[in-house]
Parts: structure tokens; sequence; C-alpha cells
């Protein structure tokens, strides 16, 4: 499997396990992020440290997470991208678009964190 989905309590956590998130792979991450929000998963992180490349594809994967999250209110982090990632996401100009953190545990705080923003907008 590319692709291991870890439900936790505000979030669901999305490990990508594959070398490259290009057009081999990159459906199938679709659909998983599909499905989750077919579900109602508002909150998912993506951790993609074991993935040293990305093409088009695979950034079209992560703008539909985007999006869906965004739908419903809820957020996408996206965590631990390699240098050559980061440089491809920068030169696409989606370092403004999407919520990039360096590690699991900072992807985790900036969800919370949004989280309870959301609930204190509620409130007011």
């Amino acid at each position: 499997m590319n692709f291991t989905i870890d439900s936790k309590d505000k979030y669901t956590l999305v490990t990508a396990h594959v070398d490259k998130l290009d057009t081999t792979c990159a459906p199938e991450l679709k659909s998983e992020l599909v499905y989750l929000n077919k579900t109602g998963v508002r909150n998912v992180i993506i951790n993609m440290a074991k993935t040293r490349y990305c093409d088009s594809s695979g950034l079209s994967s992560l703008l539909v997470a985007n999006r869906l999250c965004k739908g419903v209110n809820g957020t996408l982090v996206i965590c631990g991208l390699q240098e050559p990632v980061m440089k491809l996401v920068q030169i696409s100009q989606l370092e403004s678009v999407l919520s990039i953190t360096p590690t699991e545990a900072e992807a985790v705080d900036l969800l919370y964190m949004e989280e309870m923003e959301k609930d204190v907008k509620k409130e007011d």
C-alpha cells in the first residue's frame, strides 16, 4: 500500500510511503482523500517525509485535498516536505495556498490552533 490512513481525535493522518508522488500513485492518493471527505473527515495531515519527487499530478492531488478540507470548514496540513518537493511547491507559488510545516508534530499543533480559532469565532 502506498499510503496509510490513521484516524486520530480531531484529524486523520495520511502517510505517503512513496518515493515519487506522480501519475502512478497520485490518483490513489486523490481517491483516498475523496473517500475521507465523503465519510465526514474535516481535518487531514499528509506526511510526505518519504517522498523525494512530486510532479503536477501529485500537486493536483494535494490541491484537491486542500479544496475538500476547506469545503467542509476543515484544514489540510502537509508536513515533512523534502527539499526537491518544497522547491516545486515554491516554483508553483503554492506555499501561500497550502499549509506546510516541517514536522508532523508542528502540523498537529497548527491544526489544533486552527480548530481553536474556529471555536472562538463560533462563540462570537
